[in-house]
C-alpha cells in the first residue's frame, strides 16, 4: 500500500506558499537579487551602490548622515560606498550651503546618465520578475510594498535593511 501524497494542484501550492509569509518574501528577495545583479553588472557595490545612487539622484538629503539614515546604512559603511562612487565619477561631495561643515552628496552628469540607464534595466528585470501580475497589479503591489517598507523603517530604524537582505540571501556563511 502506497502512502505517497498525490501531487498538489497549483491552487493548493499557491495557497500553502501564501500562508508562509517569510518563505514568500525569501523567494521573492532571492529572485530579485539574482535578477538585479544580472542587469547591474559590475556597478560599484552592486545593488547597494545602485540604491545609493538612486537615492542621491531622486532625493533631497542635505547631509551624508541624512542619506545614510534614508538608506538604512551605517554611516561608516556609507562613507566607503560614497568614496567608491566618487572614484567612479558617479557622485561628488559638495559643501552644503546651509552648513559649510557638512557635505552634500550630488550625482555628477555621468552618475545621472548611469542611473537612467540602469533604472530602465532594473525596471525591466522587476517587471519580468512580477510577470505573473498584470500592469495594474504590479503598480498596486509596488505601492503597497513601499508603504509597508516605509512603516517598517520607522519601527526599527537602527536595523540596516541591506544587512537584513544580505543575511536572508546568504547561504548561512558570513560574508
Amino acid at each position: 500500500m502506497s502512502t505517497q501524497r498525490p501531487e498538489a494542484t497549483p491552487e493548493e501550492t499557491s495557497r500553502d506558499a501564501g500562508e508562509n509569509f517569510g518563505w514568500t518574501l525569501g523567494v521573492l528577495l532571492r529572485a530579485y537579487q539574482s535578477s538585479v545583479v544580472s542587469v547591474i553588472g559590475d556597478f560599484p557595490h552592486g545593488p547597494r551602490g545602485y540604491q545609493t545612487l538612486a537615492a542621491v539622484v531622486g532625493g533631497d538629503h542635505p547631509t551624508q548622515l541624512a542619506l545614510a539614515a534614508h538608506l538604512g546604512i551605517d554611516r561608516t559603511v556609507l562613507t566607503y560606498l560614497i568614496d567608491d562612487l566618487v572614484r567612479a565619477g558617479l557622485v561628488e561631495r559638495r559643501l552644503n550651503p546651509a552648513d559649510r561643515r557638512r557635505r552634500r552628496i550630488v550625482a555628477t552628469p555621468e552618475g545621472e546618465r548611469a542611473f537612467r540607464e540602469l533604472e530602465g534595466r532594473v525596471h525591466e528585470a522587476e517587471d519580468a520578475l512580477l510577470g505573473t501580475l498584470s500592469p495594474a497589479e504590479r503598480a498596486t503591489f509596488r505601492r503597497l510594498l513601499t508603504r509597508v517598507a516605509c512603516d517598517v523603517r520607522d519601527v526599527e530604524p537602527a536595523k540596516d535593511p541591506c544587512s537584513v537582505a544580505e543575511e536572508m540571501l546568504s547561504d548561512g556563511t558570513r560574508r
